[in-house]
């Protein structure tokens, strides 16, 4: 659930009545927990102020979880983390926690000084002064800079971590908030600057101004000095739509407003801001990126074009103008193999850097126009099953760009290189070591699934594995909106499980995106249950091959991923020996109808049409949990201030499971929006609560240390 941020302000954070066309299992009378949705009432908190007892009671309070949140904490505060840096004007920026910045503090240096093993760096806000002395829980957002200037910036800055934001103009040359600035008060907003004098803005502007699922359903361009609500309207779309947004781009020589219309999750129109907007012509579900005199097209779907059909997955080139006029020659970048996907593409001065996925591992390449055609050269300096990110230093002046390279055993390491160099990449930063991996090794696998497809995953763990099912084994899965899971570095996985002789599974299940579009489409709507089939495979490969048992194999997942979890809880309860769910959905009847549900009907289907509740129905574990069933012990994680899934999902599933009988422990954050924790300390309480769920459900062998 990564694309569109929900609604406005704890304020409104409460229960959402059933649309007129629901079914009668929708309504109130029929759900005796429908009172967990109003978030904020007194019933409501006291219930989960004693849920959260329970759990700190049961789970929170021994010396092992002490020890265990004092590590984890450890490395979240680690002042030798790489500090992941944006080049604005001729310094780096960079925004930095620690135990001194437990909220943060944005701060900024020259690039000679970042490549130092201590930089000297000049702080440009502190998040916790500004706490502080605003009486706020505020939490750092994002910043949106004024380009190419570089010298004012419009910071978003949010409420106990929630989606909704406040967003204010900031000088970065006096380092302070500009009196009479551009300001937008809480909502969940886009802004983009047009001159230093006018900015793009999409918000919720009066009643009526959002779409169905929360968000802005216009543009306008609101210039200084001028009140919000006299903005001149660019654009307006649908109550119905997922959301409007406005760009401007400005690349010199290149400038230009872009909005894009999103009609759902995963279509969208895009326009020009001409003297009237302009369409770019373009399939409905590909997605759109400029760069200079180019048009990238990234197509989801087939694309059939006079005589020519470009395949589903690929990523396309043409002439911006001359495709606008008809008469733009396409050209191919990227087309997908059984085991290549594209991921991403980035513009630099000259080239363009392309990431993929091979076989769930990343390459890049730069390419370059040489006038007929595009040319495409590896960037070293990846490696084997691991991942890569690569983003430009300054594509407005030079050819330059970070490389961040990590795998499940080795941390990440930057390096600073230049296109055409013969060089290659120059180390900047190297994460350390967080944990011992002397002893572990990665493999890749493949499960057979229900219908004959092969489902991969990567095992971390011991070399020399008893092959007994002996091994305490935690297993994760996301599968869904074509976000692919990878085998990132895994510290805090690290020191709470792997160093202890256990194994980390990653299972690349379809609903994800390592395969590309396909991959994904498989199992939306009616195809859900080809993800839940895929990682059940998984964990039956796992103990077919004595790698683990069902008393000794945990599962992990969270957002999307919780839902995977709430579905493994009721679907094969035989198979697993205990459930770590966060940020759940869990009630397919209603999730269309609470906060940014609505958004997800292309993924999900639509409880309201009854063709649509007849597939979702078979995976609503709100729903399909038995009273007389046998379950695992199960741990269900949320937060007050999640804005996007919102926290009855978690809330009404525990009562229900409390109602039956079942072993389940809760813990509701009040603070950290969809991440669950909105800083260091409350990750690492989290995190310490998860991993000693684990052992007290998992370990059962004296010799683990139990």
């Amino acid at each position: 659930m990564h694309r569109w941020f929900t609604i406005v302000g704890l304020a409104v954070l409460v229960a959402a009545q059933p649309s007129a066309g629901a079914a009668d299992d929708a309504a109130g009378d029929a759900d005796p927990y429908l009172w967990l949705e109003d978030i904020g009432s007194d019933r409501a908190v006291a219930w989960v102020e004693a849920r959260n007892a329970e759990c700190t009671a049961a789970l929170g309070r021994g010396e092992r979880f002490r020890e265990l949140e004092r590590r984890i904490r450890a490395i979240l505060d680690s002042k030798e983390k790489i500090p992941a840096i944006r080049k604005i004007g001729d310094r780096c920026y960079n925004f930095w926690r620690d135990a001194d910045h437990p909220k943060g503090v944005w701060r900024r240096t020259s690039l000679e000084e970042y490549g130092r093993p201590e930089p000297a760096w000049e702080t440009v806000l502190d998040v916790d002064a500004l706490a502080t002395a605003e009486s706020e829980d505020w939490v750092w957002q994002d910043v949106t800079v004024l380009e190419p200037a570089g010298d004012r910036c419009l910071i978003a800055l949010s409420r106990g971590g929630a989606d909704a934001h406040v967003v204010r103009e900031f000088d970065l040359t006096g380092l302070h908030f500009v009196p009479d600035g551009f300001v937008l008060p809480e909502a969940k907003s886009s802004v983009s600057w047009v001159t230093r004098n006018s900015i793009l803005v999409a918000t919720d502007f009066e009643s009526g101004s959002t779409t169905t699922s929360g968000n802005p359903r216009s543009v306008r361009e609101w210039r200084r000095g001028t009140p919000l609500n006299a903005a001149e309207p660019i654009f307006e779309g649908s109550v119905d739509d997922v959301g409007v947004t406005g760009r401007h781009d400005a690349t010199p020589g290149f400038e230009r407003d872009v909005i894009v219309r999103e009609t759902g999750y995963f279509t969208s129109e895009v326009f020009l801001r001409r003297n009237e907007l302009v369409a770019v012509p373009k399939p409905a579900d590909a997605t759109a990126t400029l760069h200079r005199e180019w048009l990238l097209l990234a197509l989801r779907s087939p694309w059939e074009l006079g005589e020519r059909t470009f395949p589903a997955g690929s990523l396309l080139a043409v002439d911006l103008e001359r495709h606008l006029a008809g008469t733009g020659a396409i050209h191919v970048i990227f087309a997908p193999s059984e085991t290549s996907s594209f991921v991403s593409v980035a513009g630099t001065r000259n080239r363009l850097l392309l990431t993929i996925l091979d076989n769930v591992s990343s390459c890049v390449f730069s390419l370059h126009f040489d006038g007929n055609d595009w040319r495409r050269t590896p960037v070293p300096g990846v490696p084997d099953f691991g991942t890569a990110t690569v983003a430009p230093l300054d594509p407005f002046e030079d050819d330059c760009y970070l490389l961040t390279t990590a795998s499940s055993l080795h941390p990440a390491t930057l390096s600073l290189g230049a296109i055409d160099s013969d060089a290659g990449p120059r180390r900047l930063k190297q994460t350390p070591a967080f944990f011992d991996a002397e002893r572990l090794r990665v493999d890749q696998h493949f499960a057979t699934s229900l219908d004959g497809t092969q489902i991969p995953y990567f095992q971390v763990g011991p070399a020399h594995l008893p092959l007994d099912g002996s091994t305490p084994t935690l297993l994760y899965g996301y599968g869904g909106f074509e976000i692919p899971v990878l085998p990132d570095y895994i510290p805090i996985a690290g020191v709470s499980w792997l160093e202890r002789g256990r194994s980390y599974v990653i299972a690349n299940i379809r609903g994800g995106g390592e395969f590309g579009p396909a991959w994904h489409q498989a199992a939306v709507k009616s195809g859900r249950h080809r993800a839940y089939e895929d990682f059940i495979a998984v964990a039956e490969d796992l103990i077919a091959r004595k790698v683990t048992s069902p008393a000794r194999l945990g599962i992990r997942g969270g957002s999307n991923g919780g839902l995977l979890m709430g579905n493994m809880y009721v679907m094969r309860p035989d198979l697993f020996g205990a459930v770590v769910c966060q940020m759940p959905l869990l009630d397919m009847r209603r999730y269309h109808l609470l906060l940014a549900g609505s958004s997800w009907i292309e993924e999900y289907g639509n409880p309201d049409a009854p063709e649509d509740w007849a597939s979702l129905k078979t995976f609503s574990p709100y729903h399909l949990v038995s009273r007389d069933g046998t379950y695992p012990p199960i741990l269900i994680t949320t937060s007050t201030r999640d804005d996007r899934v919102h926290p009855a999902h978690a809330r009404k599933m525990v009562a229900r499971l409390r109602e039956f009988g079942k072993p389940v422990q809760s813990y509701e954050n009040t603070s950290g929006g969809h991440l669950g924790a909105a800083d260091n300390r409350q990750k690492a309480f989290m995190d310490a609560l998860g991993y000693t769920f684990l052992e007290e459900s998992l370990v059962q062998d004296p010799r683990d240390g139990r």
